[in-house]
């Protein structure tokens, strides 16, 4: 089912890079001397950074069929360090984590060299899957001006069209009014994110409300849970999920590329 190409390269050296955002507030490139950046940037306007090929970081993406549902996606790395706790942070060498694109359409941030790939992320057919690393201050690693990504086709028999990520409010109506233990109200204004983004705990099982209101029209998308709703300007959008797995999950809008939370499940 899976056919595995990858493309390798990777992190320099120097030393600690000084700048630092919060997250939420936009993507900052660090000063410092891992690197060179480049004025080629990716499809969110993330610039590149350049790194020399000799002991540069590389990733090889494996799709392995689950006995469940959908697949169980390997980001076997080299010479990289996934560095969850300090995303937004300065780009220090061979650190920092991954994109993961569906035909060109991000589907998650991954930390960690395992992520599960839902059947219903994937549209009917044969479709290209690409794993990209990225530094903390949320640049593209790269060598000779391209991208340090692995790519694998993955064929689905699910549905016949439609995104990656699923959409609505976890099967409870279009209107999100399904109950919930607790409620996020988030806006946005430009790149300030209200509250400013941290870290919400919850318990396995509780369920979430998020609502939010954007000044422009965007997407929602809580990665990890594959669940994304359309923000029209202007107006407040819900999404309700019940929280069915542990760890770190975030929110965050797709065209603006801002975090807007962390979801810590227990």
């Amino acid at each position: 089912m899976v056919a595995v190409l990858t493309v390798g390269v990777a992190a320099g050296c120097g030393g600690r890079p000084t700048t630092h955002h919060k997250p939420g507030t936009g993507h900052q490139e660090a000063s410092g001397s891992a690197g060179r950046l480049l004025d080629r940037a990716d499809e969110s306007g993330h610039r590149y950074r350049q790194v020399d090929a000799d002991g540069a970081p590389s990733v090889d993406l494996e799709v392995r069929p689950d006995s469940a549902d959908g697949w169980n996606v390997r980001l076997d790395v080299s010479d990289f360090r996934f560095t969850p706790d300090s995303v937004g942070g300065g780009a220090l060498p061979g650190r920092g984590h991954a994109h993961l694109y569906l035909d060109d359409h991000k589907i998650a941030r991954v930390y960690g060299e395992w992520y599960h790939l839902p059947e219903s992320a994937v549209p009917k057919g044969t479709h290209r899957l690409t794993a990209r690393l990225y530094a903390d201050d949320h640049t593209v690693w790269a060598v000779d001006g391209e991208p340090i990504e692995s790519t694998a086709d993955v064929t689905s028999s699910g549905r016949e069209d439609g995104h990656a990520g699923g959409h609505g409010h976890d099967g409870k109506g279009a209107s999100g009014k399904a109950s919930a233990d607790r409620t996020v109200t988030i806006s946005v204004d430009g790149k300030n994110v209200q509250p400013p983004p941290g870290r919400l705990e919850f318990k396995k099982g509780q369920r979430v409300r998020l609502t939010v209101t954007s000044d422009r029209a965007d997407t929602l998308h809580v990665h990890g849970y594959d669940k994304e709703v359309t923000l029209p300007a202007g107006r407040a959008a819900t999404l309700t999920l019940t929280l069915d797995r542990t760890g770190l999950f975030e929110v965050e809008t797709h065209e603006s590329g801002l975090l807007l939370t962390q979801l810590v499940v227990r």
